[in-house]
């Protein structure tokens, strides 16, 4: 007999290693430029090099995690509203189907600790391990959709997404264009 609610945790795994591995490159990060900008040495008057590493770890992965549960949530409801508009199942069978794929995101999150030096390949893991659950996603909940019903949910998806992170780049380059505008800009004199 098979238990529906053995890969229950998965998600959780997932997103605790995603975000662990995401904060110990982000550590080394904002080390080097505490460093960089000078204030490294006097953060070591109050805690130790370990000390100070842990809380920027412990600080960055708790904001990761915020970041990955919070696209956990609304990926979950897109899935949902989209299986609402577009699929024939009304009793809840196309979930059961797709419940299992959380295994995608774990596998992701433990290669993700293969490239914890390198951001590119922390992006590149995330952004496979989701494209893969997307495909996988769609491939088990077919039966349950017309040949529109598949279209629509794609188009739905891929809208909703492009939507959401075109206005979180937007809102972040605005916020930074307003940084930098706030500045004070010593002007250089050639002599």
């Amino acid at each position: 007999m098979k238990n529906t609610y053995l890969t229950g945790y998965f998600p959780l795994f997932s997103i605790l290693m995603f975000s662990l591995t995401f904060a110990v490159f982000g550590a080394e990060v904002f080390v080097a430029l505490f460093k960089g900008i000078g204030i490294y040495a006097g953060m070591r008057e109050f805690l130790s090099d370990i000390q100070l590493k842990l809380f920027v770890l412990i600080l960055l992965m708790a904001g990761f995690f915020m970041v990955f549960a919070a696209l956990k949530l609304i990926a979950e409801t897109i899935n949902e509203i989209s299986l609402l508009f577009f699929s024939k199942d009304s009793s809840g069978e196309a979930l059961q189907k797709v419940r299992s794929l959380s295994t995608i995101y774990l596998l992701g999150a433990f290669l993700s600790i293969l490239s914890v030096k390198s951001i590119i390949g922390l992006l590149t893991i995330f952004i496979l391990s989701s494209f893969s659950y997307f495909v996988m996603f769609v491939y088990r909940i077919t039966p349950s959709l017309s040949r529109g019903g598949v279209l629509g949910i794609v188009l739905f998806q891929v809208s909703i997404w492009s939507i959401l992170f075109t206005i979180i780049i937007l809102a972040a380059l605005k916020l930074y264009n307003g940084v930098m505008s706030s500045l004070p800009i010593i002007s250089q004199v050639n002599i």
